[in-house]
């Protein structure tokens, strides 16, 4: 009982400066910033899960992806499965963004069927060559070109900032401390996905 009053009937407004909003009550979702709103959000969670051993749901946050796995051309499980989660959704007071929402296929038969458009509440869901998940950029074929432009772009964009700082003087346990911290972090992101196979030219660029 004393979770249940903790997530029901809580009052809610926004302050700005000296200005008070109205006062909302929620009883939907787990308050943030608590401490146990992670163990509430996995709890709230758990029912989400896929229904045909083909597919698998994968869930972050509220960024949630759903992998299928199509054979014989029989896409069946994994449209059902899509339904299962718009209505899972509905059933929990969520509701999806299909502007958001991509559809990747990944596809290396010499001969490729046609993919009908997936629906979601009367509206299609757009087809996309590339995406990126969790930081990464995924493309359709499996190539790493994308991701690793995408990496050296962010990594060139603060070693401006490291040049500053080795101008300003700053002594060199500092500046290690940067380069670590925030350039090889963003070098490093998710590198045993995606290093191994990445083009000779791709391995120059990072270097």
């Amino acid at each position: 009982m004393q979770i249940l009053d903790f997530l029901t009937g809580r009052p809610q407004s926004v302050r700005i400066g000296n200005s008070f909003s109205s006062t909302t009550t929620l009883s939907t979702g787990a308050p943030q910033g608590c401490v146990l709103s992670p163990l509430l959000f996995t709890l709230l969670i758990h029912d989400c899960a896929a229904m045909h051993i083909s597919n698998h749901i994968i869930k972050f946050a509220d960024d949630t992806t759903v992998v299928g796995l199509i054979s014989k051309n029989d896409e069946s499980a994994y449209r059902e499965e899509v339904q299962q989660l718009t209505a899972w959704c509905k059933a929990n007071s969520l509701s999806l963004n299909v502007d958001k929402t991509k559809e990747m296929l990944v596809d290396f038969r010499r001969e490729q069927n046609d993919h009908p458009p997936l629906f979601i509440d009367g509206s299609s869901v757009e087809i996309v060559k590339s995406t990126k998940f969790l930081g990464v950029h995924l493309v359709e074929n499996f190539t790493w070109s994308l991701n690793t432009t995408s990496i050296s772009k962010k990594a060139q964009q603060r070693l401006y900032f490291l040049r500053r700082l080795r101008k300003a003087h700053l002594p060199p346990p500092i500046l290690t401390m940067f380069y670590r911290g925030v350039i090889e972090s963003v070098l490093s992101s998710c590198i045993t996905a995606w290093f191994g196979n990445c083009t000779v030219s791709d391995c120059k660029t990072l270097q």
